[in-house]
């Protein structure tokens, strides 16, 4: 039957008194509406009539009639509205454009009615903290909530997806959004009939999706709605699937709930902004987890570590050892590790603390039962009992696991790799040494920065021991920062720490052990070696902090108990800290403030802040202010909406560097959740704020809030990199170093080349910090701009006319790019997907090197150890391979730098004239025509006693590297015709070798004896051992073989049996001794050779070399700097007068 062409004579039925006829007029547009809808939109008004009608018989159909007329129209908020009145006549499988574009309508519409029914009285509910009851210094902005947002006296809906709605965004409390009629995108007002309606579509929308096995479909619906209950009962129904079909149960692959319960994690964890929704949902997945019978370990660890729930994580442990076969201690093992890896130092204590310590019995009642009866009688009453009988294997697995979770062995084993793989190029560093003149405190401090970056974690030091000369030429600052360098290079050295350090630390007793600031940076240097580890440090650190008169002790021992101490929550620390921040000192003052948000690091504590807050308002000095500025910032980490009243006020404050802290709170409060709530704060901050620093930081921050999403920011940064404003420039250059660090972003790196050659200078030297980060393990087959780029820094540190900013940035961009040996990369997240803690925490202090240049070793806290570390049921590393399906030179480490010989300016070749080589030929043919006479006269041969042997020597061995010559010639261009050749595509990898982040998906483990217990994330792995009772070879710790030098000290023997008691502790006192410091260039030339060096840094012929660096270099760093670092003033013979313009001044010379 052909469809209508002209609707006018069908319309005029619908006026007619019979029904039979409005029905037929009705079914007749309803099958040919798309072609006469135009038509049909003149008799709305008679349609509307008809439904409104209750005597109608077919109301529903009138109602479909009128939703596809509306929907033609675009006004599709009212087709919606008809479309749910039409009831089962609208056919949700039906495959048109009518049908999709209503249900997806539908489903907005749900979403934003049922999420704002969830979130209009949870403001209440969500408040994680007591109010916060302070005043900022306008006096009108009073904190209220915790919870309210940053202009806002009431929480507001948010909207993950952020469509036409006010959601997510941040408007004054008296806005109202103007909704356009008709054809808007806005949110239709249903009536309550309408609304009954639009749940019943939904939930055939449901049904029919789970019955097609569409689970995602719903788990996305429900999230975004806020709909717990069907996210509960999808996840539910998915289990029931499975368990009545048990047809696709392969073994290794996961069924359809589990697969649900990972996307479901995935989507809270990436997706979901808001904080205490994203909690219910990591509650709810826990709950239903634990209610399976074999239920995902690692998922319920992924959740626990989030919810900060140490009682379900030591629940977790136990019930793992207790089940007693070795894939659950594996695995039990394995959870651990990654507890470690994403926990608090409070947290992992508290876990630690339930947990049995699995000490044999008999230890406690012969050799140590006073001691632990004194010091853990509450922890060990209850599990005493059971303690006692522990079977040895049970209680060797609690021995492992504490071990694990106070990272000990994670520590070491990173320590084990680093100084294994140490791939550190040292002509790097020696051309950067050459190029900058060590007397400039800015270029000692670059080289020093540079050294501590490559070699972090190695304990490799030889650098310092090689460069004794340079190295006395640091004084002040300077000498602080380079002692405060072997923490870097050694971080993760627990056992060596205080051996290594005790030159240099502070004695006991208050008594000098040379300059203060060697002490200080000692201090420091001990908190870097125990950063984030802090359990055997604190004690030690603390007690000196309160000995230190000195200022700059103090300074050093606050930074190195903040960072040992991080996220510890120590109220006692953190009040010894407080007492020395009000003796209103600037030089220490700005460590305190920082070292407090850094004990207190994400706890949101109230009081602390309240106390930091008051104090910032008092104080004159900026150094203190800034210093608790950041340290608020700190305290608020990834506390999200919990932050947000502190920065309103933070924000609303007169003084910028207070606004810097309020900036540096959304930074820290939302990073890595790409908050547009937080963004948009953060670029209007950007081109409003009237003050450089602000603005500078306020750019910057978006590094932090989307590193997890790093294709984003060269787009957003883009033209705030070509802003008028140099500070703007530079804030966007780091935005895109922090945010796309170790990535290799092509986007990235195309914006940060032009302003290598920026006009201002610490544009240029953010640009070459930020490339570094960018560039950090990349090769030429990864990027292939490195070598340029790599050729561009040494380039601009050798660049005599080159400003010194821009210099200190290169040679610290050269650190920073080969990080670690060559093996570490810059991780704000965790091989897991969380946030990592030290990390970011290390990224945001050290971008206030701005101000303060020791601030810049922090950044060592980012640098992560890219491996693969296989250990087995007994935690040991077995000798074994994996698989990598790439050809080697893929992920491959960068080639060293030739070692080229200094060459000079080239010669210009002499012009030959004509005549000359005819002399020249003439000359040739005579010596020839000699040559042949002299052949025909018999030569009486010399007596082999007349012979000279050096030469006969010589010519002998320029035959034979001749010879060795033409065959390396040979050899290379035999090379030459080979390297056409591809390479093989896969490779077998040794244990515990270098992984990066990006070849992970490329490993295998092929059949054998080891199979991993989980898919590789870097880091250790715990493996299955399929022939247990077999011998096993083990890889040989190298480390264990290195010991420890200590350097001399009175007394003592140093490791070569030399003497360094008397005469080589004297040759120290000459260097310490404040009375004798300045005359002593013989000294210290006595000095270098009793360490095996000659005073240019070379080995002394005649001393056996050895010994670490940090021994070596005790005499120069401790050494009281020659300008009377607490010496007493020199005493004048008598009083003199001076005459100046005939005004007589009588002054005492100082």
């Amino acid at each position: 039957m052909p469809g209508l062409v002209s609707a006018t004579g069908v319309l005029a039925f619908l006026a007619d008194e019979e029904p039979e006829l409005k029905v037929f007029a009705l079914q007749t547009l309803n099958d040919d509406i798309d072609t006469v809808w135009t038509e049909v939109a003149a008799a709305l008004s008679q349609i509307e009539a008809l439904y409104e009608d209750e005597s109608f018989p077919e109301r529903q159909l009138a109602a479909l009639v009128l939703a596809k007329v509306y929907y033609h129209l675009q006004a599709y908020n009212d087709s919606m509205v008809f479309a749910l009145a039409a009831g089962d006549l609208f056919k949700l499988d039906s495959p048109g454009e009518f049908e999709e574009t209503i249900i997806s309508r539908c489903i907005d519409q749900y979403i934003a009615v049922t999420a704002a029914k969830k979130s209009s009285p949870q403001a209440s509910k969500t408040t994680d903290l007591p109010e916060l009851a302070t005043t900022f210094a306008n006096g009108a902005d009073t904190i209220l909530s915790p919870t309210t947002p940053f202009s806002q006296t009431t929480l507001p809906p948010k909207s993950l997806l952020s469509r036409d709605s006010v959601d997510n965004t941040m408007l004054e409390a008296t806005f109202q959004p103007a909704f356009k009629q008709g054809r808007s995108g806005s949110i239709a007002e249903l009536p309550d009939q309408a609304t009954d309606s639009l749940q019943r579509v939904i939930d055939r929308l449901f049904e029919s999706c789970m019955k097609q096995g569409h689970y995602r479909q719903v788990v996305g619906i429900a999230v975004e709605a806020k709909n717990l209950d069907v996210l509960r009962r999808v996840i539910k129904r998915a289990s029931d699937d499975e368990k009545s079909s048990k047809s696709k149960t392969q073994e290794g692959s996961p069924g359809p709930a589990e697969d649900l319960m990972e996307y479901t994690l995935g989507i809270c964890m990436d997706i979901v902004q808001e904080r205490s929704f994203r909690t219910e949902i990591l509650r709810l997945i826990l709950d239903l987890l634990n209610e399976i019978p074999n239920p995902d370990y690692f998922a319920i660890a992924k959740c626990v570590v989030y919810l900060n729930s140490d009682d379900e994580a030591s629940r977790m442990l136990q019930t793992l050892v207790d089940n007693g076969d070795k894939s659950s201690i594996a695995n039990a093992y394995q959870i651990a590790f990654d507890l470690y890896d994403n926990g608090t130092q409070e947290f992992l204590g508290k876990v630690l603390a339930a947990l049995p310590s699995g000490e044999p019995p008999k230890k406690e009642e012969s050799e140590e039962k006073d001691k632990e009866g004194e010091s853990e009688p509450l922890l060990e009453e209850e599990q005493e009992a059971p303690e006692n009988e522990l079977p040895e294997g049970v209680a060797k697995a609690y021995r492992n696991i504490r071990s694990i979770l106070d990272g000990s062995k994670t520590i070491k084993l990173n320590l084990e790799f680093l100084y294994r793989n140490n791939r550190t190029d040292q002509s790097i560093l020696n051309k950067v040494r050459d190029s900058l003149e060590g007397r400039n405190s800015i270029f000692h401090t670059a080289v020093t920065f540079c050294n501590a970056f490559m070699n972090q974690g190695t304990t490799n030091d030889k650098f310092f021991r090689d460069n004794l000369e340079w190295l006395g030429k640091a004084v002040n600052w300077s000498k602080f920062t380079a002692t405060a360098a072997l923490g870097v290079i050694h971080r993760g050295n627990l056992s060596q720490s205080r051996k290594l350090l005790e030159p240099y630390l502070p004695r006991q007793g208050g008594l000098s052990s040379g300059s203060i600031f060697s002490q200080g940076g000692a201090l420091y240097a001990y908190g870097l070696i125990h950063a984030n580890h802090g359990a055997e440090a604190l004690d030690y650190l603390k007690t000196q902090f309160s000995q230190a008169e000195e200022e700059v002790v103090q300074h050093g021992g606050a930074l190195g108990l903040g960072i040992a101490g991080m996220a510890t929550g120590d109220w006692e620390i953190f009040e010894k800290l407080r007492e020395i921040l009000f003796q209103d000192s600037a030089l220490n003052g700005e460590a305190v403030g920082l070292s407090m948000g850094l004990i207190m690091l994400g706890t949101g504590n109230v009081k602390a802040l309240e106390d930091m807050i008051t104090y910032a308002h008092e104080t004159t000095h900026e150094k203190i202010v800034r210093g608790l500025a950041i340290g608020m910032a700190l305290i608020m980490f990834g506390r999200q909406e919990g932050a947000d009243v502190l920065i309103d006020g933070l924000l609303n404050d007169p003084d910028p560097t207070l606004r810097y802290g309020g900036i540096m709170t959304v930074a820290l409060a939302y990073c890595g959740t790409g908050s547009n709530k937080a963004i948009r704060k953060l670029l209007h901050t950007a081109v409003s704020d009237v003050n450089d620093d602000v603005r500078r930081i306020a750019v910057m921050s978006l590094g932090f809030i989307l590193f997890r999403k790093p294709g984003s920011v060269p787009r957003m940064v883009e033209l705030l990199s070509e802003s008028y404003n140099p500070h703007v420039r530079y804030g966007s250059a780091m935005a895109l170093g922090i945010s796309c660090a170790g990535t290799g972003l092509d986007e990235a790196i195309d914006l940060l080349e032009p302003m290598m050659k920026d006009p201002t200078d610490f544009v240029r030297q953010g640009a070459l910090i930020s490339l570094a980060m960018i560039m950090v393990q990349q090769n030429e087959v990864m990027n292939p701009k490195v070598s340029a780029i790599r050729k561009t820094l040494k380039k601009v540190v050798g660049d005599r006319h080159e400003d010194a900013m821009t210099k200190f940035g290169a040679a610290l961009a050269l650190g920073i790019i080969d990080a670690g040996g060559r093996n570490c990369t810059i991780g704000l997240q965790t091989q897991t997907g969380n946030l990592n803690m030290a990390g970011i925490v290390g990224m945001a202090v050290f971008t206030q090197y701005w101000y303060w240049f020791p601030f810049t070793h922090f950044l060592s806290l980012s640098f992560s150890p890219t491996s693969i570390i296989g250990l087995d049921h007994d935690l040991e590393m077995p000798d074994f391979k994996f698989h990598c399906a790439t050809r080697p030179s893929v992920f491959d480490y960068p080639p060293e730098q030739e070692a080229k010989a200094e060459e000079g300016p080239a010669l210009i070749a002499t012009a030959i004239l004509s005549t000359t080589a005819q002399a020249k030929r003439r000359a040739q043919k005579k010596e020839r025509a000699q040559r042949r006479e002299s052949m025909d006269i018999d030569s009486t041969p010399a007596p082999s006693a007349d012979k000279m042997e050096v030469d006969e020597e010589k010519k002998a061995e320029d035959a034979k590297d001749k010879k060795e010559g033409e065959d390396k010639d040979s050899a290379a261009t035999a090379d030459t015709k080979k390297k056409p050749e591809k390479e093989k595509l896969g490779y077998e990898i040794e244990n515990m070798s270098r992984v990066l982040p990006g070849q992970l998906k490329y490993i295998s483990f092929p059949a054998g004896r080891y199979k991993p217990v989980k898919k590789p994330t870097g880091g250790p792995l715990l493996l299955h051992d399929s022939q247990p009772e077999e011998s096993k070879t083990l890889l040989e710790e190298k480390l264990k073989k290195v010991t420890t030098e200590r350097a001399p000290v009175a007394g003592q023997q140093n490791a070569r049996g030399g003497r360094s008691g008397a005469s080589g502790r004297s040759l120290l006192d000459g260097l310490v001794d404040p009375t004798r410091a300045g005359s002593n260039s013989a000294m210290m030339q006595q000095l270098l050779r009793s360490q095996g060096r000659s005073s240019f840094g070379l080995v002394d012929p005649q001393t056996p070399g050895g010994g670490s660096g940090a021994a070596a270099a005790a005499g120069v760093l401790t050494a009281v700097d020659e300008d009377g670092e607490g010496d007493e003033e020199a005493k004048l013979p008598k009083e003199f007068e001076y005459f100046s313009d005939g005004d007589e001044e009588d002054d005492d010379d100082e």
